[in-house]
């Protein structure tokens, strides 16, 4: 009798393992995370980049924990959709134009002002230390969480109509702007026509003639194909395109500490090697948008355009706020 239960013992055992394997397996099941952005899923798109980074940075720090599901170009809603999203708690993470978060805090218009950083080195360093902690903690007490500020680059302008070269070029160019006040003010200062309009809009606007053109990084103009519908980049550098990784706080605060450390490392990792990235892809972007046809040129000088948009500055100093703004240039000048 007794051999002849070897086998009922061992089936036994097997689906007790089982049983249990797939009880432990229950237990841990990966945490879904939504991740979304408004651009396209492209290699060089700077949003793309940074979503991807995350997801490959959070597994090879917690090897199985996290399910990232990417939905880019607009899928779940434009940027301020998706940031009520995250304050409702219904998108997990969303890389969002740091433009649009002035929209829920004045003081985040503070990394539009025209012409403040000299280079993305500047903005690293300013972005990464006292001034990036001040902005993400004004939008704790809404419902989201900064883990930090990749980025697209400086801002350049594209149109159908001629190069820029000088400010007084901008005059009478009907250009496509982010729906910001400060982003109007700025391009009405420089003598341009700024029309606000949603990304989603932007390529069918350029596209039918609605507007002249637009104001844009390089490398989306490539990963968006604007390349081919638009004659003229002019290389104005007049923002500093900062794009914030965000995070829903209800979902961070779902996760246990430990999981919320890995969250916050893996955010840092992500868009250390994001930047790195969107620099050394630059120059060769450059040389792919030539290709494409369209005629580049640089400005020269960047004096003139301070000067002319140096009233925007003190405009903004109040809804900014007075003494961010003063110890930031105070970091930029030194």
């Amino acid at each position: 009798m007794a051999p002849s239960l070897k086998p009922v013992c061992r089936l036994m055992t097997y689906t007790l393992m089982l049983s249990s394997l797939l009880a432990s397996s229950a237990l841990h099941a990966a945490t879904t995370l939504r991740l979304g952005w408004t651009t396209s899923d492209s290699p060089l798109d700077p949003y793309a980049i940074t979503a991807h980074y995350f997801q490959e940075e959070l597994e090879a720090a917690a090897p199985g924990e996290f399910q990232v599901r990417f939905f880019p170009s607009n899928q779940l809603g434009n940027d301020t959709e998706m940031l009520q999203g995250m304050q409702l708690g219904m998108l997990d993470v969303g890389v969002i134009t740091g433009t649009q978060l002035g929209t829920l805090d004045a003081s985040f218009q503070i990394n539009d002002l025209p012409f403040l950083f000299k280079d993305s080195a500047q903005a690293h360093r300013v972005l990464d230390g006292e001034l990036g902690q001040t902005l993400f903690t004004s939008l704790e007490r809404l419902g989201i969480v900064g883990l930090g500020f990749s980025e697209a680059g400086f801002r350049h302008t594209i149109n159908n109509k001629r190069p820029i070269e000088k400010p007084a070029d901008f005059a009478g160019i009907k250009l496509r702007v982010q729906p910001s006040d400060l982003y109007l003010t700025s391009f009405r200062a420089l003598g341009a026509n700024p029309v606000p309009m949603p990304w989603s809009d932007a390529f069918t606007a350029v596209q039918q003639g609605t507007v002249d053109g637009l104001e844009i990084p390089l490398s989306v103009i490539y990963a968006n194909k604007y390349a081919g519908a638009v004659k003229y980049l002019s290389l104005t550098s007049h923002t500093y395109n900062a794009l914030a990784l965000l995070m829903s706080k209800q979902a961070l605060e779902r996760l246990s500490p430990e999981l919320q450390a890995v969250v916050r490392s893996a955010a840092r990792k992500a868009i250390e090697r994001q930047r790195e990235t969107v620099a050394s892809n630059e120059k060769a972007l450059i040389e792919k948008i030539k290709a494409e046809g369209m005629q580049v040129n640089d400005i020269g000088s960047a004096q003139p355009f301070r000067d002319a948009v140096a009233p925007v500055y003190e405009q903004y100093r109040e809804s900014i706020g007075a003494e961010l703004l003063d110890r930031t240039l105070k970091q930029v000048s030194e």
